[in-house]
Order: structure tokens, then sequence, then C-alpha cells
């Protein structure tokens, strides 16, 4: 079993408990279900330089404790301050140490910029409870989903007006891609052994297409990396380790926008 199969098995058996405890009914009465959502494809768009996708992450199955410490309210509004076009929350628990909770903080603390849940996505139930929770975009993982699963659910989020992101590892997974998905990323970690490859994205970039907003995920440390990706067409880039080991993570990303920008 790899680590991605432990971490659905285990997935399965948590939305069905949520379920149980919260149906779908009392999620479409929280006060952001209602809310109209923030489109991720604009923010991107209107980007004069690089698009770069925040995230908060306080560990993973890989690398372990990132930083545990992290104050969300902090550090989602230093990346809003500082120019992210997107913010990418953990909300899964067992394995990435985060919760709901932070994704909520994160909507409270940020009003204008688009917010990406950022789990393992099985069930229409996730969805609703995205939007319940102030997601604005869903991620979902075609590692563990089948192309109708993908279409499923990526039309249940733009009937409540949400976006998702639909990310892809090999070429095995193109045929996940659909009209329904709005964006499509690359993810340069392979799910089931957790290696980091960066050609993962040159080698796919040419193969998605033109049709959506492409993302590159993962793995991506410099300005130099973000140079040589937007050479390949990608429009946007999600880093959330590079910013999450420092102390400060606010700081470091904006340290590193001062940077990119000076550059391009």
């Amino acid at each position: 079993m790899t680590i991605l199969d432990e971490i659905i098995a285990y997935k399965r058996t948590e939305v069905a408990k949520q379920k149980v405890a919260m149906r779908m009914d009392q999620l479409e009465k929280f006060g952001f279900f209602n809310e109209k959502p923030r489109s991720l494809k604009a923010s991107i768009a209107a980007k004069q330089s690089a698009a770069i996708i925040a995230e908060f992450k306080r560990k993973s199955p890989s690398k372990g404790i990132i930083n545990g410490d992290a104050n969300v309210f902090n550090v989602t509004a230093a990346y809003a301050e500082n120019g992210a076009a997107g913010i990418s929350v953990l909300t899964d628990s067992n394995f990435f140490g985060g919760s709901t909770d932070d994704l909520i903080k994160a909507r409270v603390t940020v009003a204008n910029v688009p917010i990406l849940r950022k789990d393992f996505l099985i069930d229409e139930y996730q969805v609703i409870e995205a939007k319940a929770i102030g997601a604005d975009v869903i991620l979902l993982i075609a590692a563990c989903l089948r192309p109708d699963e993908v279409r499923t659910l990526a039309t249940l989020a733009r009937s409540l007006g949400m976006e998702s992101l639909l990310e892809i590892h090999d070429e095995e997974e193109l045929d996940h891609i659909c009209d329904e998905v709005d964006l499509v990323g690359v993810n340069n970690r392979n799910l089931k052994t957790f290696k980091v490859d960066l050609e993962q994205s040159v080698k796919l970039a040419q193969k998605i297409g033109n049709g959506k907003l492409k993302i590159a995920e993962s793995g991506i440390n410099s300005k130099d990396d973000i140079q040589y990706l937007q050479q390949q067409g990608f429009d946007g880039f999600l880093i959330g380790e590079r910013f999450m080991k420092e102390p400060e993570p606010g700081g470091a990303f904006a340290n590193f926008m001062r940077t990119l920008n000076d550059k391009l």
C-alpha cells in the first residue's frame, strides 16, 4: 500500500463520520455558503508578473513537521498583503496537520484573495463543505479519482459558483482533463513515492494544451524556477514549503515576491 492509498482509505472513513456529525443541509446554513466565490482564474490573469498561490501547510507525510507553530491569521494576511494571486490551505488533519478551521480563519482574515481548499476530495459532501467554510476553489487530484468522478465533483463546484483545480502528475492522467475543470496543475511530487522532479511540469506542459490555465506545483524554490516554468507555458505557481519552513512564512513570502518582481 502506498502513502496515497493509506490517505484515501483513511479519508473515506473520515468523510463517513463527518456526514453523520454534520449533514449537508446543515452545512448549507453556514454564513459563507451564500457568499459569492472569488475567481482564481481572474486573479491569475490579472497579475502583471508571476502569479503565486501561496500555501499554508504545517506538515506532510514526506517532511514531517514543517512549521507546527505557524499562525494561520498572520501568515495568510501576509500572503494577501504581499501580492499572492491565491492562497492554498491544507485542511487534511491526519496527514498534514490542517483543519477546516484553518480555512475558516484564513477566510475571515482574507477578504479579496481566492482561497483553495487543498485536501483529498473524494465525495460531493466535501465540495459542499468547502463552500460552507469559505473556499473559492477546490483541488481535485487525478491520482485518487476516476475521470467521471472529476467531472462530477467539478460540475458540482461550478454549480456553486466555485472553480476547480485538477492536479495531474503523469501522461496517464491527461484523460482526467475535462471542460468542467477550470485550471490544470502539474504536481512535480509523485504522491505515491513523494519524489520531486521539476521536469515533470515541463514534460506535460504542451500535452495539456492551451485551453486551461496551467499551474506548476511542488519543488519550486527560486525565481529561476519561476522563469524557467513560465517559458514552458505555466501561468501560476503553487508554493508552500519554500515559505512555511521559515520561522516567519509571511516575511519569507514578502521577500520572495520582492526579488521575483525585481527580476521579472
